[in-house]
């Protein structure tokens, strides 16, 4: 029996609640446990969907959160706002991923050969958040390629050509392991000031195995696995190595509708007017309700949509020292009438000329990947 933890971290976005349901209908034998990481500030939206998944699931959703904030009684984000002296995290200052998402969930794991599973959609090119403990594997059920960049660094890594060739033998039929190994026989340069460029000729490389099979080279990966350390070398079997699927957006919104969990109540467009012209906005993240990630639109939506969670975020503001939620402009100053015309102008301007006239859809493809690990 494998010996093998299998995790799911539920964001409150789309993606991984997606990923849930994938998990849960589609490979059923794995047993699979399921948390959410609790900032305490997120959005009543958010709570719902975790209510709705859990009954879908049929299991609970473990609740994690430090065990220092726990013992103080107070909520996550609050307790370490005290630590950091009303210091409010930022881009340059992400206290908030650190001490509330990470270290809660590698103490939850702990030293146990664990698999992560991660919501990335197949029409997206990202990692996602990478664990430093060598216990903790992440895997992308929803791409092409299941593995991430620290195990095909390692499958790719020319000194073990000859070794990946054999291993392609039993996968693959005479004609085409002789493409496969002219393929492995073509080294990646290794040019200290060309990593962008390394890393496009890695993709390319392993983009050119795949086509000559998705599960052969899962097979070959999972067999590579086997001397090494990572926790994939512990289990003796594993459900998704035929795994081909490649699911984009629109199979995540169908997946959540088809389920009846239905998506985020905060992605519902509501309408706004600038003048004469119409136009829609909504939020385009899970995370705290405060997240300095959020457009000027988002802040907007938030005053007029949720007032008393925007009234809370201005309360933690402190100009007298600069720290702001909004780079360089205070909430206060944010929502001065003029200013919000300004913003909804500046967003049904962004609108025009894209595939889609949705500001959801603008949203996500400028902000979502920011925090990689807030939002999947």
């Amino acid at each position: 029996m494998s010996t093998v933890k299998h995790v799911l971290g539920i964001s409150g976005g789309k993606d991984s609640a997606a990923l849930a349901i994938y998990m849960k209908d589609k490979y059923p034998s794995l047993d699979v446990t399921y948390y959410f990481t609790d900032t305490g500030k997120e959005l009543d939206e958010t709570y719902q969907l975790i209510e709705r998944l859990e009954s879908y699931l049929g299991k609970p959703i473990a609740k994690l959160e430090s065990e220092d904030a726990r013992k103080s009684g107070q909520d996550p984000f609050d307790y370490y706002y005290k630590v950091f002296r009303g210091y409010l995290p930022s881009q340059q200052a992400r206290w908030c991923t650190e001490r509330m998402k990470i270290q809660p969930f590698e103490a939850f794991v702990g030293d146990h050969p664990t698999l992560s599973y991660v919501g990335i959609r197949g029409d997206e090119d990202r990692e996602g958040y990478l664990s430093r403990k060598p216990n903790i594997q992440a895997i992308f059920p929803f791409r092409r390629l299941l593995w991430s960049a620290d195990v095909t660094r390692l499958v790719m890594d020319n000194t073990k050509i000859e070794h990946v060739a054999e291993l392609y033998a039993s996968e693959v039929n005479s004609q085409a392991l002789d493409v496969v190994v002219q393929t492995l026989r073509r080294p990646i340069e290794q040019i200290a000031n060309d990593r962008m460029g390394n890393a496009r000729r890695m993709s390319e490389k392993i983009d050119r195995l795949l086509e000559y099979g998705t599960a052969a080279f899962n097979h070959v990966v999972f067999r590579f696995l086997k001397d090494t350390g990572l926790p994939m070398s512990h289990a003796e079997d594993y459900a998704l190595l035929d795994n081909e699927d490649v699911l984009t957006k629109s199979d995540i919104v169908r997946l959540l509708e088809d389920s009846g969990v239905g998506m985020p109540g905060y992605y519902d467009e509501k309408e706004f007017t600038v003048g004469e012209q119409k136009g829609t906005y909504a939020r385009s993240r899970s995370g705290c309700y405060f997240c300095f990630f959020q457009q000027r639109i988002e802040w907007v939506w938030l005053y007029e949509q949720h007032p008393d969670l925007f009234a809370k975020a201005m309360k933690y503001e402190n100009e007298d020292e600069g720290f702001t939620w909004a780079q360089g402009e205070s909430l206060k100053d944010l929502i001065h009438p003029r200013r919000i015309e300004q913003i909804k102008a500046e967003a049904l301007a962004k609108s025009k000329g894209k595939s889609s006239n949705r500001l959801l859809s603008i949203l996500e493809e400028t902000d979502e990947r920011e925090c990689l690990t807030c939002f999947l």
